[in-house]
This record gives C-alpha cells, sequence and structure tokens, in this order.
C-alpha cells in the first residue's frame, strides 16, 4: 500500500494482515481522489474506520490542511501511528482510538480540528448492508451532520460493498456513485435544506 500523489508521493504505508481492514487499490484510489482533488485544498478531513490510514494519508499528502483518523483496532490503530511518524505527519494529525460508531467525532478539548469539510466513512461492509433508520450506522451519520462537526458544504464519501442497500440521514444527499470492482464509493454532499429520508440503493 503506498501514497499515489502529492507531497508524500510513493512512499508506502504499513498494512494490517487480514480482514480486520480492506487496504484499497491503487486504481481506485486514484478515482477517488481525482474527484476530491479541488476540495482537498486547505481540507479539514476524518478518516473514520480508518484502518492504517489509507484515505486520510493521501488526503493530506494532496494538499488537506489536517486529519483525524479514528479506529478502534489496537493493530490498525498502532500501524496508523507508524504511518504518520515515518511520513513526519504528526503536527496534522490526530490518531484516536474509539469506537466510530458510539463516537462524537469532536476530540476531546480540541476545538481547532472541526468542523471537517471532507469524511471518509469506510467501515466493514457488514455493517451498511440493509442499514436502516434504526441502525448505528445512520445514527452516526446523523451525527457527522452537525454543524459543529462538518461545514455546511461538507462532502462525505461512503465505501460498502458493490450491491449494498442502506439508508442515509437526509441532510446528506447523494452525488455520484463509482463501482470499481467489487465495491461501491458513494458520494453525498451536505445540505442544509435536506430532502425526505430515502434509501440508496446502489
Amino acid at each position: 500500500m503506498r501514497i499515489i500523489s502529492g507531497k508524500y508521493r510513493r512512499r508506502k504505508l504499513l498494512a494490517n494482515p487480514g480482514q480486520t481492514t480492506r487496504p484499497i487499490i491503487d486504481r481506485v484510489k486514484v478515482a477517488l481522489f481525482d474527484r476530491l482533488e479541488e476540495k482537498l485544498q486547505g481540507a479539514a478531513v476524518a478518516d473514520i474506520f480508518a484502518g492504517t490510514g489509507s484515505f486520510g494519508l493521501e488526503a493530506l499528502s494532496r494538499g488537506g490542511r489536517l486529519a483525524v483518523f479514528i479506529e478502534q483496532d489496537h493493530r490498525a490503530w498502532e500501524l496508523l501511528k507508524q504511518n504518520v511518524e515515518s511520513l513526519k505527519a504528526e503536527e496534522e494529525t490526530l490518531c484516536w482510538r474509539t469506537n466510530a460508531l458510539r463516537s462524537s467525532f469532536k476530540p476531546k478539548g480540541l476545538n481547532d480540528w472541526s468542523p471537517y469539510d471532507i469524511v471518509f466513512f469506510d467501515p466493514p461492509y457488514r455493517f451498511m448492508e440493509g442499514a436502516d433508520e434504526t441502525s448505528e450506522p445512520y445514527k452516526a451519520l446523523t451525527r457527522l451532520a452537525r454543524a459543529d462537526v462538518t461545514a455546511d458544504d461538507a462532502l462525505l464519501v461512503i465505501r460498502t460493498g458493490g450491491k449494498a442497500e442502506f439508508a442515509v440521514p437526509p441532510e446528506w444527499t447523494l452525488q455520484e456513485c463509482l463501482k470499481p470492482s467489487s465495491m461501491a464509493l458513494h458520494f453525498y454532499v451536505k445540505t442544509t435544506d435536506p430532502p425526505a429520508p430515502g434509501t440508496a440503493q446502489e
């Protein structure tokens, strides 16, 4: 696993072996970040279910201002910290070991780190399968829509299995969906005048 472009270009990243995390392949990362290029400049980024930090560190490399990584698995979190240290990016990153489905997404006492402009939400695929308004992912996405957590025009990228069907809070409006390989990348934008609740069927 490596960083594709920007100031950390070609730097290798440690990945967690096994099924705990799902590193994203290079061509998919290129397709994703090519769509984010303009919004990345000076952005505050949240990488939720961060694994070893592939999304957030790529965002920093391409012009992001700061990144908050949220990851509960101890081994993945340790490797994440090693990746940050190897890039000497400690001052612009926060590696937060916590349960993403129960998180406030606001690090206590660190108000300058949010609201976020871009959020990557990359839970295990099973979490999103059939997720409805009563599910923990839906509630987490509702908390992410709070004004003190995400900016008014924040962009949310959710990675799921290619055939996932799930509900999202009305504050998030689907803009685009890419389906590389067996996964799907759903691009949402936050809106202050949300439509009626609906279900994403991709």
